[in-house]
């Protein structure tokens, strides 16, 4: 049964909620710096504002403002929203949060209670909110859509996306919001599923429409996949996708193959896994693909940001989906046709030599994962993963967490079983060359790295630049730090007192900046002194 705990009762019955948040407002969210309205902070994902009030002569001063302490086990790998001046988020412990954006005063808190038959495959991952009207979405850990009330956390509705039964499905992601539709997908790839993106009517929870990653016989794609592999053939979409609103199509990254490391049971290209598709918002109807890692054999999933840019491309105007991938290249696509236009190397990469004119992989020939051990460049969890990058339109760069280093490959061919683990392989880090970690500055139309600011360790955190001429970026170690955005200088950092594995976002409100990094289970908030 679903609880909600209200905290200062008499401060919400007179609190003045500000109107619906309405598709409107999502569409023009980067230019409303009071708010940070999706996961990405706009339906593009550039994560910028053009805030800059803390700017890079004085981010320095920087000093915490508010903390709020969830008392949750588990580190955040949420994004918070921040809309009408209340803060919203997810918890490692199936909560959500409303707390008063300016001094971290808690609102309410809705808790959500997982039934005791449950098995979801994943733990206890969130990654945050979606929001539309007076209602937030939260896909709950085993496989649920929830609508709550953002006024005072009441549960409004609650819909299954998959059935957790088995144990082979669940929710990480932050739901996308596009006109009256909510849109997400379960995970996780690696329990032998038949992935999918959904859509759900946001008034009523009731499905609209489904599209599956893995194409069954007589579809488009199934011929990629040998024998009857396609029954278990993963292709999670375990991270937010992006949309235009232009073209009414949201582009979605979908994750590896199963089994994992072992292509012998699943011959050909595995499609549409390790892909980015475009589909019609509306119908869920593909209108193109792009395959990243063809018959993957690295666990290099493509759920990394499809950020879309306009930017002059070769002399002219074009729009352009560009991802930092987890495969060790940086793409350029057309997004309005899938086109294939660049890639570049940005870390250390053993697999592949580079892409040849087609976008495909030029693999290097019998590297593959082994009974005995295979080192491979990039690593296992990629050469960057789930943290978001940002773009920043005064410098024209892109900023990119970056995980350098390589894995010694196991493979072992594994018996498929509903419910669990369809994985009987292993990686271990390579021991002679220790996994560090950089901030990188990218240009997106050419591939080359601008700056590189080195970290100790491989990150697991976000990017976000602002106006400032800032980018804000956090470590494993712990560490939130201000670069200088066309320099790459570390100007400001402070030890948030845990690891930290979400993005930072940034907003004003009474004419004040804040910046806020979830860390640990704690909410971290800072802002300048006032002088």
């Amino acid at each position: 049964m679903k609880t909600v705990l209200l905290l200062s009762l008499a401060l919400m019955m007179c609190r003045t909620y500000g109107a619906d948040i309405t598709f409107e407002n999502l569409i023009h969210a980067q230019n409303n710096p009071a708010e940070w309205l999706t996961y990405w902070g706009d339906y593009h994902a550039t994560r910028f504002r053009n805030l800059k009030q803390i700017n890079d002569g004085n981010v320095g001063k920087l000093r915490l403002e508010w903390m709020f302490q969830t008392n949750a086990p588990g580190a955040f790998e949420t994004v918070p929203l921040v809309a009408d001046g209340v803060m919203y988020f997810t918890t490692p412990d199936a909560t959500v949060d409303a707390i008063d954006a300016r001094s971290g005063r808690q609102l309410w808190r809705y808790q959500y209670h997982i039934p005791k038959a449950a098995k979801y495959c994943c733990g206890m991952l969130n990654r945050g909110l979606a929001m539309l009207g007076d209602r937030l979405y939260y896909f709950t850990p085993d496989a649920r859509l929830l609508a709550i009330d953002r006024r005072n956390g009441l549960l409004l509705w609650n819909t299954e996306v998959a059935s957790s039964a088995g144990g082979s499905y669940g929710g990480t992601e932050a739901p996308l919001v596009v006109k009256d539709k909510v849109i997400l997908g379960p995970v996780a790839g690696d329990y032998g599923i038949r992935g999918s993106i959904e859509a759900f009517d946001a008034n009523t929870g009731k499905r609209v429409w489904r599209f599956r990653t893995i194409p069954m016989p007589g579809e488009p794609g199934n011929e990629t996949w040998s024998g009857d592999s396609w029954k278990h053939g993963g292709g999670s979409t375990w991270m937010t996708g992006t949309y235009d609103a232009e073209s009414n199509t949201i582009f979605w990254g979908i994750g590896n193959p199963a089994p994992d490391l072992v292509g012998s049971v699943r011959l050909g290209d595995n499609l549409y896994t390790d892909s980015v598709v475009a589909l019609d918002a509306d119908t869920g109807k593909m209108k193109w693909y792009f395959q990243f890692t063809p018959h993957d054999t690295y666990d290099y999933d493509a759920t990394e940001t499809p950020m879309l840019l306009d930017l002059p491309w070769q002399g002219k105007s074009r729009k352009l989906l560009v991802q930092a991938n987890r495969n060790g290249f940086f793409y350029v696509l057309d997004r309005e046709t899938g086109e294939f236009l660049s890639a570049k190397a940005f870390v250390k990469t053993t697999w592949a030599t580079g892409i040849d004119s087609k976008g495909r992989p030029i693999r290097v020939a019998n590297l593959e994962p082994t009974e005995k051990g295979t080192v491979i460049c990039p690593q296992c969890s990629g050469a960057t993963n789930w943290m978001a990058p940002s773009y920043s339109p005064l410098t024209r760069l892109f900023y990119v967490n970056v995980r350098e280093g390589c894995d010694i490959f196991f493979s072992k061919p594994p018996v498929y079983k509903e419910g669990t683990s369809y994985w009987a392989t292993s990686v271990q880090a390579e021991p002679q060359e220790r996994q560090t970690g950089r901030v990188t500055a990218i240009d997106p139309l050419t591939g080359e790295m601008k700056w590189k600011f080195p970290l100790y360790s491989s990150p697991w955190a976000g990017t976000l630049a602002t106006a400032g001429n800032l980018v804000f970026a956090g470590d494993e170690d712990g560490y939130l730090m201000a670069l200088q955005a066309d320099t790459g200088k570390l100007l400001w950092r402070v030890n948030t007192g845990s690891r930290l594995v979400t993005s930072p976002i940034t907003y004003e409100l009474d004419g004040k900046q804040y910046v806020t990094m979830p860390s640990g289970g704690a909410v971290l908030t800072f802002a300048l002194p006032v002088e």
